[in-house]
């Protein structure tokens, strides 16, 4: 349910949950565990073996001699009856899902006698195949903050700066062709990123986000100042670094404040913190604590 929720606050930037025909999460263990077994074999005989050796993951696999388990059959299958028990019309999703989008289309013609349309959308990968992801990089989620969003894009690979004009901006074809002329032109590609992350703010937060975000990325990154404005933690006694780290939300636990310390990656007003045992304590003036090269906090008293 947590994940769901997190979900539907970031779908909340483009979705309506609420109003006239609101969007609705759905929970297919609702239909799913209501399945006999028998009704499963009577939705697997809509499928040859043949046909799911068909997707590209088992035909991969196939050709290298790697094993197939027969319970990985059952996730198209699965997927697809999906759409069976939520009548839907279309189908929106990524080109990987393609497959399993298409074994919906074959249920319900078969059970419910009616077309499903699929649109695939292209995915977001670098040069060499990858997706974007937490793991693997270049993820951005739709509800991070301005400064974070676009900090996020300029640090991103140089090679999904097109693919992410294309498929996570508002931006015209020709416009984006034309940036495209340009970074094969020689035209450095970290000033047509900075156009990349200001129109992606700008579309999922508002033009002044956009702009403020820019200024705090150039104060920080370019000009290696301190930004003007950062949150304030009050640290009004002597207090262990690592439960600062903690409480001021620069890391979310102590192995992680632990971890960066051991990186180099904190700072104490632009001194690298060396020692896990140290003892902060908060100033009037305040003290510039900093995580990494984006995120700063001012300690107080």
């Amino acid at each position: 349910m947590e994940n769901a929720a997190t979900y539907k606050k970031q779908a909340s930037r483009i979705l309506s949950f609420s109003g006239k025909n609101p969007a609705k999460i759905m929970f297919n263990h609702k239909w799913l565990g209501k399945l006999t077994f028998e009704e499963i074999v009577d939705l697997a005989s809509n499928f040859t073996v043949q046909q799911m050796l068909e997707r590209d993951m088992f035909d991969r696999r196939l050709k290298e001699g790697k094993p197939i388990y027969l319970h990985e059959f059952f996730y198209p299958l699965m997927q697809g009856y999906d759409s069976v028990a939520m009548d839907v019309d279309l189908e929106v999703g990524g080109s990987d899902q393609t497959f399993n989008m298409l074994a919906g289309r074959t249920l319900m013609k078969a059970v419910n006698n009616k077309e499903k349309m699929v649109m695939t959308l292209k995915l977001i990968t670098n040069d060499e195949g990858k997706k974007m992801s937490k793991s693997e990089g270049g993820f951005v989620a739709l509800n991070d903050a301005p400064k974070e969003m676009y900090g996020k894009i300029m640090a991103m690979d140089d090679s999904v700066i097109i693919p992410y004009f294309e498929l996570a901006t508002d931006v015209s074809m020709s416009e984006i062709a034309g940036k495209k002329i340009q970074m094969e032109q020689g035209v450095n590609p970290r000033d047509i990123k900075a156009d990349l992350a200001f129109a992606v703010v700008r579309l999922f937060h508002d033009e002044k986000s956009a702009q403020v975000a820019r200024e705090h990325f150039a104060t920080v990154f370019q000009k290696h100042e301190t930004p003007e404005e950062m949150n304030e933690v009050n640290v009004s006694a002597p207090e262990p670094i690592l439960d600062v780290l903690v409480r001021s939300r620069l890391v979310m636990s102590k192995n992680e404040a632990r971890r960066m310390i051991e990186q180099g990656g904190v700072k104490l007003d632009g001194a690298v913190v060396e020692n896990i045992d140290l003892t902060v304590e908060g100033t009037p003036e305040g003290k510039v604590l900093q995580k990494g090269k984006r995120h700063f906090v001012k300690l107080v008293k």
